[in-house]
């Protein structure tokens, strides 16, 4: 009797979740990278015999290698995110060195790398003849072999796969050190005070936290509420708690995070910048920042550093207004903190500004915004934008956690299949790490029998989870972050690129590849859009008129501080992989904090560590890229301003213009340059004037300045 085959060897279709426990990745790994070793050493010798090779011949056989590598490592990573555990971090930390060395084995092929040359001088001598996609493919690929060493010295070669192994290794503990930091904070209070002005929802979300811990039968009411730096209860309660005391305790907590004992990241991050500035040079270049800027629209760090400069301009007067404003309304109500705001006071009388201001409280929101009516509103969106019908189909393939939903992508007209997705909505504190994120499962492709497999997507959310009874109840920010996750996700789910390494957001340039999430997210305050989702989760009473024109109205509301945080992040991030230098006097810390001294609304606190938990930076794909967030959202405030140039209101140019944007930024992937797709679907190219506007910033902008337009060639 034979025993089954580890599912890891599957390498296609949906993953079996809950098949691959520890000791099964364990074991299917190292049988994976032998069977692949294997697969490409015979690829490399049939490619040796060949003296005209051809596509097919070429890069077929490499696609199946990678893809499933891709694949198995894929549902790897993706279990480390979303449940982690110690025995999966073992074997996970176990395993890692040899994928990395297998990635620098397949991508320093010398017969591959020459293989790849000879495609593209036979193109290029009219000998072969190659659509668009397969040019950008073709470049891809040889590029990036040359980012991993492929033409290195044995010597040199050795030491950017030592440093590849290190690097990978640090994001890793990297990354764990934020979760366990995290995860073993919290500050139990039993005090009724110490809550007051607490929304219902939080503090119960607090009492089941204190029950899980072990504080007996604690309640929403009578407590013990326990605190931790978990987004669904750090956020609220930094802008509800009325004591500055905790507030401080907690903003303090938050933002040293992963930087002193047993997870501390100072070290990790330092080893990892000095890696990354000795990888580029090993590779020609001078800085990480010049590698990076291979993949993106940005032709050089200085075109980044003017994007910054011209959004800090407008931005910078508006902030310092903002935060004159809170103070003067702390002082109006005898707060302490009113002579001097400190960061822990911004989220709590920013809130209380916007009651002011708008008499909009955020919190109260929540019971019009229950999930199921928010998808419901979001497909309903989807179908009448983009034409596809999405559908339940919970129950039907197996899943990670028993939160988890999966949903299937039709076409109504032909009732064909086009995509599917799984929806991990709620936070696990300790067991999921933060944030949202879009991930690949399934590419678009043909497989063997030349059947089109379609693409599915992971959608990844930390929302509060349904509580006693009550379903998730999103604030309004929720709502967005959804949108933002499922633009992503529409971009890989409805391609039309056959070819699935430029298919979805593959080849897409990273500093495009928030375009289509922050397109999405732009609907949010769309009021056909959020009137339809907007239900009342007891009464089903719709949302009020008036709270709609609140939330529009408070769109803009902080708008500058928020866009000093998000180019400080950028401008710090670009300092530190363009400028900073292992053997200079600065610290990494240093710089960063330089940077965010400047540009910030406010300046950091001694102790602020920030920097020690920024994943995208150190345990992400965004060194060197975190100002995409600012790039791309020029490209979806402009691209939205298209919709609303035709009017909002007129549904048959709405839909003729959703066509239009399905058939170029969602449809043509990565197959085109990023500025020649945007080109295609507006017309031109891009400007930073509908951001500013949006933002309520185009006032400020440059005194009368034209707005300025990116380049991307």
């Amino acid at each position: 009797m034979t025993s089954a085959p580890n599912p890891l060897l599957l390498g296609r279709g949906l993953p079996p979740y809950g098949q691959f426990t520890p000791e099964v990745i364990g074991v299917g790994m190292p049988e994976l990278l032998g069977q692949l070793e294997a697969s490409l050493a015979r690829h490399e010798a049939r490619l040796a015999t060949l003296e005209a090779p051809t596509w097919e011949q070429v890069m077929e056989p490499l696609h199946h290698v990678e893809e499933r590598l891709r694949w198995a490592w894929g549902v790897v990573n993706h279990l480390m995110g979303v449940c982690n555990s110690d025995a999966l971090r073992h074997v996970y930390s176990q395993q890692q060195p040899a994928v990395v060395r297998f990635t620098n084995r397949l991508g320093q092929s010398r017969p591959l790398y020459n293989a790849l040359r000879q495609l593209q001088q036979r193109r290029r001598d009219g000998g072969l003849l190659l659509d668009g996609a397969q040019q950008r493919i073709l470049t891809a690929e040889i590029q990036a072999m040359e980012l991993q060493g492929v033409g290195l010295e044995p010597e040199q070669r050795q030491a950017f796969n030592a440093a590849s192994t290190r690097l990978a290794e640090l994001s890793t503990r990297y990354s764990n050190h934020v979760l366990d930091a995290t995860r073993t904070w919290s500050l139990l209070l039993r005090d009724p005070q110490e809550v007051d002005g607490l929304p219902g929802s939080l503090r119960e979300l607090m009492a089941a936290a204190a029950r899980e811990a072990g504080h007996g039968e604690a309640t929403a009411a009578a407590g013990p509420w326990q605190l931790g730096l978990d987004l669904p209860r750090y956020g609220p309660f930094l802008r509800y708690c009325r004591h500055r005391r905790l507030r401080e305790q907690a903003y303090r907590a938050h933002v040293s995070r992963a930087s002193t004992g047993d997870t501390d990241n100072y070290p990790l991050l330092h080893e990892i910048l000095t890696l990354r500035h000795q990888q580029a040079q090993r590779l020609g270049y001078p800085t990480w920042a010049q590698v990076s800027l291979v993949r993106k629209m940005a032709g050089s760090v200085e075109e980044i550093e003017k994007l910054v400069e011209d959004l800090r301009r407008p931005s910078r007067p508006v902030a310092d207004r903002e935060l004159e404003q809170l103070g003067r309304l702390a002082q109006e109500m005898g707060a302490p903190e009113g002579e001097r705001l400190q960061p822990w006071d911004v989220s709590y009388w920013s809130e209380q500004l916007r009651r002011r201001r708008f008499d909009l409280d955020s919190e109260a929101l929540r019971p019009w915004f229950p999930l199921e009516q928010v998808l419901e509103g979001l497909f309903d969106l989807c179908e009448r934008l983009f034409a596809v019908r999405i559908l339940a189909a919970d129950g039907e393939v197996p899943t990670w956690h028993g939160d988890v939903r999966f949903f299937r992508v039709v076409d109504p007209e032909k009732n064909a299949p086009i995509a599917a997705f799984y929806l991990d909505p709620y936070a696990r504190p300790g067991q999921k790490r933060g944030g949202a994120w879009m991930d690949e499962c399934l590419v678009r492709q043909r497989n063997e029998d030349g059947r089109m497999v379609p693409p599915v997507a992971y959608l990844i959310c930390n929302q509060t989870p349904p509580v006693n009874g009550a379903p998730s109840l999103m604030t309004f920010m929720d709502v967005r972050t959804l949108f933002h996750e499922f633009g992503h996700g529409l971009q890989h789910m409805l391609t039309t690129v056959d070819r699935p390494q430029a298919a979805g957001l593959n080849l897409v340039e990273d500093d495009a590849i928030e375009l289509a999430s922050q397109f999405m997210e732009n609907w949010c305050y769309d009021r056909p859009t959020i009137m339809a989702m907007a239900r009342h989760w007891q009464t089903g009473a719709p949302l009020p008129e008036a709270e709609f024109a609140k939330i529009s109205a408070a769109r803009t509301f902080m708008a500058g501080t928020a866009m000093l945080r998000q180019l400080s992040f950028a401008q710090g991030d670009v300092t530190l992989h363009a400028h900073w230098r292992p053997d200079g006097e600065e610290s990494p810390e240093g710089t960063w904090r330089r940077i965010a001294t400047a540009l910030s609304a406010m300046p950091p606190i001694a102790e602020d560590a920030t920097i020690c938990s920024f994943e995208h930076l150190f345990a992400g794909g965004y060194a060197a890229g975190y100002y995409s967030y600012k790039w791309s959202e020029v490209l979806s405030a402009d691209a939205f301003a298209a919709f609303e140039e035709v009017g909002l209101e007129n549904e048959a140019a709405i839909r003729a213009l959703g066509k239009r944007y399905r058939d170029t930024v969602l449809s043509l992937g990565g197959s085109r340059h990023a500025g020649a797709m945007f080109h295609a679907f507006r017309g031109r190219e891009p400007s930073t004037e509908a951001l500013l506007r949006h933002s309520g910033l185009v006032g400020e902008a440059g005194r009368g300045e034209k707005a300025s337009a990116l380049a991307y060639d």
